[in-house]
């Protein structure tokens, strides 16, 4: 069975309330979330590969790094 889709009911479910991160998140940032974000942003990445080539480590990549679509930062 094939149903018809009205073209003006698109444009009505494209607003940003079908959009989840859209509805909470001011866009206006504070300062501490900011800090929050710049510091995320600073972890979310790999290990220098200086560290990898010594001698006596035994880690070979950063266990904590993030996706931005897999895992959010609940901020």
């Amino acid at each position: 069975m094939v149903r018809y889709i009205d073209p003006s009911a698109i444009i009505i479910t494209t607003t940003a309330c079908f959009v989840p991160w859209m509805r909470n998140s001011p866009s206006q940032k504070s300062f501490i979330t900011k800090v929050k974000l710049g510091k995320a942003k600073k972890q979310n990445r790999p290990l220098p590969h200086w560290f990898r080539l010594k001698t006596d480590t035994k880690i070979r990549w950063n266990a904590k790094r993030r996706n931005w679509r897999h895992t959010k930062l609940n901020i």
